[in-house]
């Protein structure tokens, strides 16, 4: 009898061809196992049959939903963490809480090993692994693609076929694409030029902006100590608001973002992003912060999320480092509590309003209207005092000119 191999499995064209593959690589018993992210019911439906079918003694499906977005997608906003200035972390936030489960899976029925379907040019390799080094050093990690004889996505079209695996993928439309509740990510094909607009038709979250309804909507975002806790002022557990974020942003086309990114292990890379309830979050988060927190924590939050950014992206998710920035975020956020009205148009985003009981703006203080709690003559000395250094500096570059002309007088 062959090694147990839980294979990381999504039913996708790579994760079909390994199945079979490992078979007859290693002589290996094929467990599959599946995380419920939010990919939606048309990817898992069918999983376990196609699973079997395709050599596997079983697949596991675990509904994972309510984990990643509470423990791995709000984290992530709270630290305000976005990577390459505009990519938002979909796909690297998920592989955390994955590549978790699949490690427990793999220790409780006694397996030898572990095997993934990510690239040797990609990240998700470097996510999954680190997982495996943090939770289960002793299990060996079987990546075929940097073993097997396979050069691209077209030798595994027609060693899926040959082995009769039914796969959405083809040589016209070799897309690959990764959805979750947070987002859906699209690569490969045409999108490998940069130069070239992303066709319509791999878009599946959000409507073409010129599609998009005529009226504005407003829409209303709750959040306590940076937490989103309701929408519109109706309370809603994690999953339910940010399906129903992504409902409302993904018809009115909010939410697409083209990316030139940098790969972990050295290269640019080109994809395409739909994260639509993920951008009102962020914006509306931002928002918040920027009216109840001061100017210095403010840049030490940006600083912090800068870190927090690349260590999602690079899968340092399990890592005391992780619990640091954690903790420093937690201080950061016990005063991030209010509302934030955001207005969608068309694929805009504007913001409509904001409120909070923390909210360091106060009227009397800002208003260019009469007030009585600010006298404008204390200005006055805190200029004098704060360009001081400035008055110093000037007064002995002066002084050297001087003395320039003097001794080129004599």
């Amino acid at each position: 009898m062959g090694p147990l191999v839980v294979l990381a499995y999504s039913g996708g064209l790579d994760t079909s061809a390994i199945v079979p593959w490992l078979r007859e690589k290693y002589g290996a018993r094929v467990l599959c196992f599946a995380a419920d992210v939010g990919q939606g019911p048309g990817e898992l439906a069918g999983l376990v049959e196609k699973a079997k079918r395709s050599g596997a003694v079983d697949c596991v499906v675990q509904d994972l939903r309510e984990e990643f977005v509470r423990d791995c997608v709000f984290p992530t906003l709270r630290a305000g963490a976005v990577y390459a200035r505009t990519y938002l972390l979909g796909t690297a936030m998920a592989r955390p809480v994955m590549a978790a489960h699949h490690v427990a899976l793999a220790q409780q029925v006694g397996a030898q090993a572990l095997a993934h379907g990510c690239t040797g040019k990609g990240n998700d390799q470097v996510r999954f692994e680190l997982t495996y080094a943090a939770l289960a050093p002793e299990l060996q990690v079987i990546a075929p693609w940097r073993e097997w004889q396979f050069q691209g996505r077209e030798d595994l079209i027609a060693y899926v076929k040959a082995k009769g695996v039914p796969v959405q993928a083809t040589v016209d439309k070799p897309y690959s694409t990764d959805r979750n509740l947070w987002h859906c990510s699209h690569e490969g094909g045409i999108l490998e030029d940069p130069a070239k607009e992303p066709p319509e038709h791999i878009f599946v979250l959000t409507r073409d902006p010129l599609e998009a309804p005529d009226l504005p909507v407003l829409m209303e975002i709750g959040f306590e100590e940076g937490t989103p806790v309701s929408v519109n002022h109706v309370a809603m557990a994690p999953v339910e608001l940010l399906e129903s974020l992504n409902a409302t942003a993904g018809e009115h086309g909010v939410g697409r973002a083209d990316v030139v990114e940098d790969r972990l292990v050295g290269m640019k890379s080109r994809g395409v992003y739909e994260t639509p309830g993920g951008t009102l979050l962020y914006a509306a988060h931002r928002e918040l912060e920027q009216l109840v927190l001061d100017r210095r924590t403010l840049r030490l939050k940006d600083e912090l999320a800068l870190r927090y950014a690349d260590l999602v992206y690079d899968g340092r998710w399990w890592t005391p480092e992780r619990e640091a920035l954690d903790a420093a975020v937690a201080s950061t956020q016990k005063r991030v509590t209010g509302a934030v009205r955001l207005k969608l148009f068309k694929g805009g985003l504007t913001v409509a309003g904001r409120e909070s009981p923390y909210a360091l703006y106060q009227p009397s203080y800002a208003t260019f209207g009469k007030d009585n709690v600010y006298d404008q003559k204390h200005a006055e000395g805190f200029i004098h005092l704060y360009g001081l250094s400035i008055r110093i500096g000037s007064g002995l570059e002066a002084a050297r000119r001087q003395q320039e002309v003097g001794a080129a007088a004599d």
